[in-house]
């Protein structure tokens, strides 16, 4: 598989080379290895829409690729998570829940371009979120009894079942929101917001997952959860019911024992409906998406995870009526992007030295209020 992705790279290469009559977007196009993926969810036909990613940010030329499932379909944020659309570590690897058919797409990634891998049922109902960490891939399951379901990959990347790896979570319809390994792969953290829990689960030697710690939410609202590079937990929170601009996001040190030792509690982010956030690869910064204000808040990621807002805290803000959802950064800590299924469009942000974001305007190419969800940046 290895061979057959060079293979295409240098076939791309000598292409550019030798067309010298194309335009300049067309050879970016080609040669670019970065590019921002989105999911339609549509329930008729759920699909990837790929954008080449340039130099100064800029999004181009949307490709639709099949996952050969059917989505949920809806209007605004029907699945209601983040992680439904990831990239692998590597990152070679781009996994699609399918939420309508109960399956797991996975796609190799070549650039913009996407070749369909393989689908595996999820073992759940309602699959809405994907987590992945070496060898190992799981899939949260938020219908019926919510659970959480472990895969391996096989010969030629497949993913495969492993025996005897369903979890289930707390509660029947948790309303289970997000799924992240921990950087060094020794835990699984899930967030549940119908009971306000984050649990944490061992992961064993054999790929399954130990008896899960409960730990409450310092904060009401828990939605998202990822991690820092340096090992911090991140957890965005909506805030209590009815609250104007009363959104906060939460730091966690994981403790060998699989309870959360708090850090940063309850940090403003001075907006409302905070359900997503990702941190820069580079561990600098994390960026919080506040739909219900069509805003994005940065904070600084200290060397112990403690969190201190970025300036006045909101550092980004997009057209009223975008209803920015998930969040995304480039792999080179560049850029944020923003899913705004308001307007459908794709909000552009570039990061200052300061970690302050510069508007760079929006992509078009999507479809206002359709239930698109997830949002993936190499």
């Amino acid at each position: 598989m290895q061979k057959a992705v060079r293979t295409l790279l240098l076939v791309a290469l000598s292409i550019s080379i030798v067309s010298t009559t194309r335009s300049n977007a067309q050879s970016l196009y080609s040669n670019s290895a970065h590019a921002v993926f989105v999911m339609t969810n549509s329930v008729e036909r759920n699909e990837v829409i790929s954008f080449q990613r340039t130099a100064d940010g800029s999004l181009q030329e949307g490709r639709h690729f099949a996952t050969g499932g059917r989505g949920t379909g809806g209007v605004i944020d029907p699945l209601e998570s983040q992680g439904s659309l990831t990239l692998s570590q590597d990152p070679s690897l781009l996994f699609a829940v399918n939420g309508g058919s109960g399956e797991v797409s996975v796609f190799l990634v070549h650039g913009s371009n996407l070749s369909l891998l393989n689908k595996v049922v999820s073992g759940g109902a309602e699959p809405n979120a994907v987590a992945q960490h070496g060898n190992l891939v799981y899939v949260l399951n938020v219908g019926g009894s919510s659970n959480v379901v472990g895969f391996a990959f096989s010969a030629g990347r497949h993913l495969q079942q492993i025996p005897n790896s369903i979890r289930f979570l707390t509660a029947n319809n948790s309303e289970a929101a997000s799924l992240a390994f921990s950087p060094d792969g020794q835990f699984l953290l899930v967030t549940e917001r119908a009971t306000n829990n984050i649990d944490i689960f061992p992961v064993q030697a054999d790929g399954t997952l130990g008896a899960s710690a409960v730990n409450p939410s310092s904060n009401p609202g828990a939605f998202a959860v990822s991690f820092a590079p340096n090992g911090s937990a991140l957890v965005s929170e909506t805030g209590p019911a009815g609250g104007s601009n009363a959104s906060t996001i939460s730091s966690y040190a994981v403790l060998a024992n699989g309870t959360l030792s708090s850090i940063s509690a309850g940090v403003p982010t001075l907006g409302s409906a905070n359900c997503w956030n990702a941190a820069t690869p580079d561990g600098r910064w994390v960026y919080v998406s506040n739909a219900a204000s069509s805003t994005v808040s940065g904070f600084t990621i200290g060397a112990t995870g403690t969190l201190t807002p970025i300036g006045s805290t909101v550092v980004g803000t997009n057209p009223n009526g975008s209803t920015n959802l998930d969040i995304a950064v480039s792999a080179d800590s560049k850029f944020v992007y923003t899913l705004n299924a308001g307007t459908g469009t794709i909000g552009i942000f570039a990061i200052q030295q300061d970690g302050s974001l510069n508007s760079l305007g929006d992509a078009a190419g999507l479809s206002a209020r359709a239930g698109f969800n997830g949002i993936a940046a190499n």
